[in-house]
């Protein structure tokens, strides 16, 4: 019954009840563009083997009935290619057509729309950071180091991404802001809904802050953690795909002009993971 049940229920559509500017999609066509956004910012390579379908499920937060469908449709489309055999499985078509993976990129409005999205995160991630240091449990301490370490050993960027959401609702639940962890953890929803896979060598780069955040944690020393949490969100403006692509909408800028994004920057920033 419980796999019956994942394989026919999907999560709301992309976009339903979120911010103006959030367009709806089925949960298919928001893996088809997760993935394909990746593949356009060069985040998964040519060639590239993806997880196994279930991990690409469990990685995207979809039903395993979903991950299929969306890939079958991104190989009829030429993006991905399916190999059978013992050394088989998903891969980034060596050439996959600019016009489909153009058709599967967000919008400039959706890209603002998840800017304030991250800006929302950020308030309440320093919130819940900084009541956490106060009231957080040994055990809830050792938990979120475990996880740090799940991280460090992850292989691909499925796994990373499931250990990253533990501990992100960790944190907020250790804050023991009773209602209002909720509200958190909605939002931190809403914005995994838009991850994307990344490599995983870049992702490890990113559990630093975990890590830096586990020990001001346990030090209770307020001031420390709450930077730590207020920088590893604030990144995400320029590590997510809105801040990824070669020309952007700025966030800072209330008129919306355009301006080019410095590839140069952008190769030593750190990963998009949430």
């Amino acid at each position: 019954m419980t796999r019956q049940l994942e394989d026919t229920v999907d999560p709301p559509r992309l976009g339903t009840g979120r911010l103006p500017g959030m367009e709806r999609r089925s949960a298919m066509d928001a893996v088809r563009m997760r993935i394909g956004m990746a593949i356009s910012l060069g985040l998964l390579k040519p060639g590239e083997r993806l997880p196994d379908q279930e991990d690409v499920a469990l990685g995207l937060s979809v039903s395993p009935i979903t991950a299929r469908r969306a890939l079958a449709s991104l190989a009829e489309q030429g993006v991905v290619v399916r190999r059978r055999g013992r050394a088989g499985g998903t891969f980034v078509a060596d050439s996959p057509p600019t016009d489909v993976l153009a058709e599967l990129a967000a919008s400039p409005a959706e890209s603002q729309a998840v800017n304030r999205l991250v800006d929302r995160r950020l308030l309440f991630e320093c919130a819940v950071t900084h009541y956490a240091a106060v009231n957080a449990t040994a055990e809830q301490l050792d938990e979120l180091e475990r996880l740090t370490r799940e991280m460090a050993e992850a292989t691909d960027w499925s796994y990373y991404h499931r250990m990253d959401e533990q501990f992100h609702q960790l944190v907020g639940t250790a804050s023991c802001l009773d209602s209002a962890v909720e509200v958190y953890h909605e939002t931190l929803a809403e914005l995994y809904d838009y991850f994307i896979p990344y490599p995983i060598e870049k992702l490890h780069k990113s559990n630093r802050d975990h890590i830096a955040l586990v020990a001001a944690l346990r030090a209770g020393d307020i001031q420390e953690a709450v930077e730590v949490s207020r920088k590893h969100v604030d990144i995400l403006h320029r590590t997510m795909f809105m801040g990824l692509a070669p020309t952007t909408v700025s966030h800072d800028n209330a008129k919306g002009n355009q301006v080019a994004s410095s590839k140069e920057g952008r190769n030593h920033e750190g990963p998009s993971d949430c």
